[in-house]
């Protein structure tokens, strides 16, 4: 009997631990898990990962800050510009979407996503109807440049003139973000009425949306899951002069598929820089003891074409390329000489920096990143950091351009951060564990099996010690006198 139990004891450890080992080296449980992950990421009416897409539970947060320029004559006079940062100015972001319709029998989702903005006192530095900002005249600044060497020139010089208009302005933080009626822009406005009055940088742009969107639904494909296939009708944009730089590529950045690799790349599309980029993991970390990988732009995004030639296409017009680390998209505000750039001119070309005195570029405060949940996919904390500058020049058909040097001039930076809130954090680590304990199952079995494996060599020991003790009558001797 105790031969018999041995045996059975012995038989279950091994038979464990070769279960074990053959689950962990066929991925079983993972891939079961996987499988129900990509089961479960998909656009579907009534599920949680629908209603988490339409209305974004997590609060997000947008952040203005201003380049107030103090030396604005000596500026005119050719001498180096001096600015200082002012913010930020907060305000809570609304971005449920609307009008959402399933299309090609669910396999594709449109939508439009209204944004709307409402002002955070607490988490700002003073009142934007009040705080007066001086920068540079951007409707003046671009009605010379739309006019000059044209027989338009001599009317807006008059204009100007009239306006007592100079390169420099004054306005509150209001008026520069949501928008006042330019006298300059409402005499254009009569000539060519497709050009609006009224300037500001996100004018029109609160309580409305940026086109609508069609996604893919995931339902064919996780990997599709939330990608941008056409904005406003259209499968690509035409303001690049190359088709790749046309392409429309990503999500909008809110969310992406689940199983996300330190290998990929994520692609975004982002209708604020006029075009797809990419980005490349940075590190592994934690967000609300959730894990995460950091993703943050490529260098090669924003590369000169001497380093990534295919930028080339962002370059207008072609062969007008600007050093490393801006974008020229006047293409796509009308025209206006607006650049963009990482706030501070984050890892753009040095040259930028050292024109302006006041730039002081940290990756921790400038840099964009996003760090995802690699299983689901989710968000847990994002920035989104962008610098609006101007391009100046001196203009000779213009005396307002004085003798100023030509410069790419911030103007104002941005930062869209996410974070997540306490109530969707305890429910995906609620789904986390539960992934957690179905991975597990492996090593549960293998605990088991060397757990047996202990009983099993302590009743051998225990068997062997029995049979190496003996009688009394077995130890005397075998012929007795």
């Amino acid at each position: 009997m105790k031969s018999l139990c041995l045996v059975t004891v012995g038989v279950l450890a091994m038979t464990l631990l070769i279960a074990s080992v053959s689950l962990l080296v066929a991925h079983v449980f993972q891939t079961v898990v996987d499988l129900q992950v990509k089961q479960g990421t998909v656009l579907k009416n009534g599920t949680e990962t629908f209603e988490a897409w339409e209305d974004p539970p997590p609060p997000v947060y947008m952040q203005f800050y201003f380049f107030n320029v103090t030396n604005p004559l000596e500026v005119l006079q050719g001498d180096t510009p001096l600015v200082e940062e002012i913010g930020p100015y907060t305000y809570r972001e609304y971005r449920p979407r609307v009008h959402v319709q399933f299309l090609d029998n669910g396999t594709k989702v449109s939508a439009l996503n209204p944004k709307t903005y409402v002002f955070e006192p607490q988490k700002s530095v003073g009142d934007p109807e009040v705080d007066l900002i001086r920068t540079v005249n951007i409707p003046a600044v671009t009605a010379m440049e739309w006019t000059r060497s044209t027989p338009l020139q001599f009317a807006a010089e008059v204009l100007m003139l009239l306006y007592q208009e100079s390169l420099f302005t004054v306005r509150t933080v209001h008026e520069l973000l949501w928008g006042y009626k330019d006298k300059l822009l409402s005499t254009i406005h009569l000539l060519h009425p497709e050009i609006d009055p009224v300037f500001g940088f996100f004018n029109k742009m609160n309580g409305t949306d940026d086109g609508e969107y069609v996604f893919l639904s995931g339902e064919t494909n996780y990997l599709n899951f939330s990608r941008i296939v056409e904005w406003k009708g259209k499968e690509s944009l035409s303001w690049w002069t190359t088709e790749t730089c046309n392409m429309i590529n990503g999500t909008d950045g809110t969310s992406f598929h689940p199983l996300i690799s330190k290998d990929e790349n994520i692609y975004i599309f982002s209708s604020d820089f006029c075009r797809s980029l990419y980005l490349v993991y940075d590190s592994s970390g934690t967000v609300a003891g959730i894990p995460t990988y950091r993703f943050v732009p490529s260098a090669m995004v924003f590369a000169n074409t001497t380093v990534n030639p295919a930028n080339a296409g962002f370059c207008i017009p072609p062969g007008n390329c600007p050093a490393a680390g801006v974008l020229n998209v006047s293409v796509c505000k009308q025209g206006a000489p607006i650049f963009l750039s990482a706030p501070h001119f984050y890892q753009a070309d040095p040259k930028f920096i050292e024109d302006i005195e006041g730039m002081h570029p940290k990756k921790e405060y400038h840099e964009t990143f996003l760090d995802i949940n690699p299983l689901t996919g989710l968000v847990l904390q994002g920035a989104k950091r962008m610098q609006i500058n101007v391009h100046v020049r001196k203009l000779p058909e213009f005396f307002e351009t004085g003798n100023i040097r030509t410069l790419i001039f911030p103007v104002m930076y941005i930062n869209e951060s996410i974070l997540i809130d306490e109530a969707s954090a305890t429910k995906l680590k609620h789904v986390l564990l539960e992934a957690s304990v179905v991975t597990g199952i492996p090593f549960v079995i293998m605990a088991l099996g060397i757990v047996f494996g202990i009983v099993f060599i302590v009743l051998v020991c225990r068997s062997r010690g029995a049979s190496e003790e003996s009688t009394e009558d077995e130890r005397s001797p075998l012929i007795r006198t």
